[in-house]
């Protein structure tokens, strides 16, 4: 009993020295909270303005960057404007409606020449002997028309007459696919004009679907020219497409086409 009782004694004395020493033991230091102040509510809107500005800059140069494309074709375009984008042929200003004008085919059939109108009319004027300046016309109407592929029955190549003269026969065949009339001269020269220094047959003319005399091509066309001509009625055509449509219904009743 008394051993027992002593080796009680001893671990309820040992038990609080070793837990006492445990808990002071070298280095150790009694547990503490720290309490870290709050930022005041000014200096947190202060903050998420900050963030907030160099968001919007971030996005403000990103829309820059994919902007500069676009920004720089309108510049060239419409300021810079180079050399390749004009038209080659001259703008008429105002354009000028085609007349209420007799015209007759060549096998004698009468018309007006608003018949005309549904279609882009390549259009040339010379007196019926046809001389060299007059074939070399046909020639590069026929051949535009026919270079302009799927587009070619959106345009017609006119020949108007302002004399009795008659067309030499051996051109009749080459007119298959043109618009042969003839018209008033002089109703024909205040409908349109020549460039200053030239004659009415110097030139090549466009007229509109909607009857507008609309473009002049300069004097004394060739074949090392032709190429602009067409990349201007291939705009023309391109632009329009939304509302012109192939073929005229007035033309073939009318019969003036292919001279019947």
């Amino acid at each position: 009993m008394s051993g027992s009782k002593l080796l009680d004694d001893s671990f309820s004395r040992a038990v609080p020295e070793a837990a006492q020493r445990w808990a002071t033991g070298p280095g150790d230091q009694p547990l503490g909270l720290t309490v870290h102040t709050l930022p005041s509510p000014a200096r947190a809107m202060d903050a998420e303005v900050r963030r907030t500005g160099a968001g919007r800059w971030k996005m403000l140069a990103v829309l820059l960057v994919c902007a500069t494309p676009v920004l720089a074709s309108y510049f060239a375009f419409y300021v810079v404007r180079p050399e390749g984008r004009r038209n080659f042929g001259e703008l008429i200003d105002p354009q000028r409606p085609l007349p209420e004008q007799t015209a007759v085919s060549l096998s004698g059939q009468t018309s007006s020449l608003t018949a005309l109108k549904g279609q882009w009319l390549l259009l040339s004027v010379a007196n019926g002997a046809c001389d060299d300046v007059c074939s070399r016309h046909l020639y590069l109407q026929r051949q535009l028309r026919e270079g302009l592929g799927k587009d070619k029955d959106r345009v017609d190549w006119v020949w108007l007459i302002p004399d009795a003269a008659p067309v030499p026969a051996q051109l009749l065949p080459a007119l298959k696919e043109a618009t042969v009339l003839r018209v008033d001269g002089q109703a024909l020269s205040n409908w349109l004009a020549p460039a200053s220094g030239h004659q009415l047959a110097a030139h090549l003319y466009l007229v509109d679907p909607m009857g507008n005399w609309m473009m002049r091509f300069p004097a004394n066309l060739d074949l090392a020219n032709v190429g602009k001509v067409k990349r201007d009625l291939e705009r023309l055509l391109r632009a329009s497409s939304s509302w012109d449509q192939a073929g005229r219904v007035a033309v073939t009743e009318l019969g003036v086409k292919n001279g019947r």
